[in-house]
């Protein structure tokens, strides 16, 4: 199983704060694991006590993969939300996908979500991004999600459920940056207005 914990965490060009509980997880679960999944430990502050959150990682890492690598996209619609401002790191450790469901491609995430067995669930953005940025630079700049997205747990102040990942955009039309979206639940403020045509 890789493991990211917190030797693996020295490798970030910032240092982490708090110590590492022990892994909840008991061995027969991370041996069944082994080879889908990343065991990761969150850290919740830097190490000068500053929480971890996405807006914090969004400025350590910068959003021009000109300037370097890995790095966010550039797009700021999020930074004043909740989840991006306010929720940080929880502290502990995290046992995540490191590849997306082959068969959950394409569907809601509440259909999603009805299917996951009991002690699965969607996480959080900023566990998702820094699970990213940790992976990179203990494996030397691979990528986790290269050309997916994973649904977070998280939505926005319009309840929109947020999505994260695809670093490199397959088509090369946009630049490379770990992306933060939202996913635009219907509501009575959409409809149409059709022209006529001759």
């Amino acid at each position: 199983m890789i493991t990211v914990g917190p030797e693996e965490l020295l490798k970030l060009p910032f240092k982490c704060g708090g110590d590492a509980p022990p892994v909840p997880f008991p061995e027969s679960v991370l041996r069944a694991h082994a080879d889908t999944h990343i065991l990761i430990f969150t850290p919740g502050v830097y190490e000068d006590g500053a929480p971890i959150t996405l807006n914090s990682l969004r400025e350590r890492f910068g959003m021009d993969p000109a300037v370097s690598e890995p790095c966010m996209y550039n797009q700021d619609w999020y930074v004043k939300e909740d989840f991006a401002a306010a929720t940080a790191l929880d502290g502990g450790w995290h046992l995540i996908h490191k590849d997306v469901l082959e068969d959950a491609r394409a569907k809601r995430p509440d259909e999603i979500e009805s299917s996951l067995r009991g002690n699965e669930s969607f996480p959080t953005a900023v566990t998702c991004a820094f699970a990213f940025f940790a992976y990179w630079y203990m494996t030397g700049g691979e990528k986790l999600w290269k050309h997916d997205f994973v649904w977070c747990r998280d939505r926005d102040h319009n309840n929109d459920r947020i999505y994260v990942g695809r670093y490199e955009d397959p088509t090369g039309v946009n630049k490379n940056g770990f992306n933060i979206h939202r996913h635009l639940a219907l509501r009575p403020a959409y409809s149409a207005a059709p022209e006529i045509t001759n």
